[in-house]
């Protein structure tokens, strides 16, 4: 019989101590053993094989052509997109509501439906509040859906980060939130991870939200105009 291998595996017959030469037949015997071994010979091909089936050209560096193997991408950053906002943001939020942060979104499109998107953030702002810390609340959204956001609890708000600044000088300073987080978008398509800011300040009305500045932004060389940054990285499945 000619060989299955490598398509599949053979089914050989072991002849006993008591068959005679013709059972089963001494040449078909030695026949079937001997394309066996050819057909696993040609699989795992001779040293320096050109032959791209090989399991010697798949393992192998053939000068300056990476091999199969080395070729192989599981668990590595495939790209990386990343945007830095280094102007300033600002917008009236009712407590309790979220809104956009112009300028601050990152889009990719993965190479494959498998794969992972890490997101990792940095954003700085503050709020009018003057009661409170100007702190700061951050939301992560991919496309239209929030994500990485906080169980549901009765009223409190579902936020993926928040932070208070170091000093309660309130209005003239800053908070930073940093976070990362990976997602599983199962999707080749386009996918747009936006920065979102909340209003969370305790007083309970509507303030203006700041990115990038304090609410007062007092106009000497000791206050700061930080950046803020998000960036995705596609990890291969």
């Amino acid at each position: 019989m000619a060989t299955n291998f490598p398509a599949s595996l053979d089914t050989l017959t072991n002849p006993s101590a008591t068959d005679t030469l013709d059972s089963p037949p001494h040449d078909e015997q030695h026949a079937d053993a001997n394309d066996a071994i050819e057909a696993l010979q040609a699989k795992v091909g001779v040293d320096s094989s050109a032959v791209t089936s090989s399991l010697d050209y798949k393992v192998s560096d053939h000068g300056s052509r990476l091999s199969s193997l080395e070729a192989v991408s599981h668990g590595k950053i495939l790209q990386v997109v990343s945007t830095t906002k280094t102007d300033t943001f600002s917008a009236s939020v009712a407590v309790g509501a979220v809104t956009d942060v112009t300028g601050l979104s990152a889009t990719i499109t993965p190479s494959a439906a498998s794969s992972k998107i890490l997101v990792v953030a940095s954003v700085h702002g503050g709020n009018t509040a003057t009661n409170v810390y100007a702190g700061l609340t951050v939301v992560l959204k991919r496309d239209s859906t929030q994500i990485s956001i906080g169980d549901a609890a009765s009223n409190r708000l579902r936020t993926t980060a928040s932070s208070l600044p170091l000093s309660s000088s309130s209005t003239s300073s800053m908070s930073n939130v940093t976070f990362n987080y990976l997602d599983s978008p199962s999707t080749t398509s386009a996918t747009t991870y936006q920065i979102e800011i909340a209003n969370s300040v305790i007083s309970g009305t509507t303030n203006t939200l700041y990115v990038n500045r304090s609410s007062s932004d007092p106009d000497f060389n000791y206050v700061p105009r930080p950046t803020s940054t998000i960036t995705v990285m596609e990890v291969s499945a």
